[in-house]
């Protein structure tokens, strides 16, 4: 492990249940224990463990219930150090507008303090090659007119919205961060650039043109980017057909261009590294994958370290109620 007592919050990480794959809590902890100093984890959204019956609209409830129940498990200190899902980042439609209020309270009437924020499914495009949702979204959630309403609910109850969107939609994302200036939006996994369907082969055509929607983006103070999610098939990086996983030497060479983009465009109090588990375990380890985002930012100072594997994190998520010094 490089620079192992450097803490560490891992701001994105699903727990979920689905047919040949589970990722539960413990998990989660093996993983985070398995080297790096990972002192607390936020949870985000991914449609797991939804509520069989009941309104449509309070389904999600569901997920939050599961994810409470484990945070509650973690802060028992009897799991290891790490305090899993001291954040959680739930689902409610925002497409419902001025409705979202009463869900919103649902929600964190459930999870107390630890429910931080909103995602909604929006990642989409139109060839059915592009893909990275279990369930693929419809199109035009981020464009409905009550979207825009129910994020400045969102505001307004001090809670923020992560978004995942490919890049082709990051014009989207813009205009939505304009409407809603009140609201701290999180772009999820560098803003997905694309490298498949479509796209496959032509990263040095995708590149330029998502580099100067990152750069639109970070011109708006209300936007923080994570920094990570490219294991992801979508954007294109094919280690998963190797013989053997990547080293972190690979993955920081193949990924610099991007976290350093990001980095130079928002500076590092609006960036913050994140593992995306388990959806990047497909190409890597837990482990590997931090080596790698340490390797990446060697040069920053320790200041800007800081900021980038825990400070950030902890303050746009608002959890300076929780601990951030050593747990090991």
């Amino acid at each position: 492990m490089l620079d192992p007592a450097l803490p560490i919050i891992d701001p994105h990480h699903h727990l979920w249940d689905h047919p040949g794959e589970r990722y539960f809590l413990d998990d989660l902890l093996r993983d985070a224990g398995s080297g790096h100093a990972i002192q607390t984890t936020i949870f985000v959204q991914c449609g797991a463990m939804y509520r069989a019956e009941g309104p449509e609209d309070e389904r999600s409830l569901g997920e939050t219930e599961f994810v409470t129940g484990a945070a509650a498990q973690s802060a028992t200190g009897k799991y290891g150090p790490t305090r899993a899902c001291a954040g959680i980042i739930g689902m409610v439609d925002l497409t419902l507008g001025d409705r979202v209020a009463p869900l919103l309270a649902a929600h964190r009437a459930i999870a107390g303090r630890r429910f931080r924020g909103v995602r909604n499914r929006t990642a989409w495009h139109p060839s059915p090659e592009v893909r990275s949702n279990l369930v693929t979204p419809p199109p035009g959630p981020l464009e409905h007119p009550g979207f825009a309403e129910g994020a400045r609910e969102l505001a307004r109850q001090g809670l923020t919205l992560d978004v995942w969107a490919y890049h082709t939609q990051l014009p989207l994302v813009l205009a939505l961060a304009r409407a809603v200036p009140e609201l701290t939006i999180i772009l999820d996994h560098v803003g997905g650039p694309l490298g498949t369907g479509p796209f496959r082969g032509r990263r040095e055509e995708v590149f330029p043109v998502w580099r100067q929607s990152i750069q639109a983006l970070a011109a708006l103070p209300n936007l923080a980017v994570k920094l990570g999610g490219l294991a992801m098939q979508v954007n294109g990086f094919d280690f998963h057909l190797a013989d053997r996983p990547p080293g972190s030497e690979a993955l920081a060479a193949a990924w610099k261009p991007y976290i350093e983009t990001c980095i130079e465009a928002f500076g590092p109090t609006r960036c913050m590294f994140e593992s995306n588990f388990p959806v990047d375990k497909g190409m890597c380890s837990y482990p590997v994958l931090w080596n790698a985002f340490k390797r990446l930012a060697a040069g920053a100072s320790t200041a800007e370290k800081a900021a980038l594997f825990s400070g950030t994190a902890a303050r746009i998520y608002g959890l300076s109620s929780f601990s951030t010094s050593p747990a090991r």
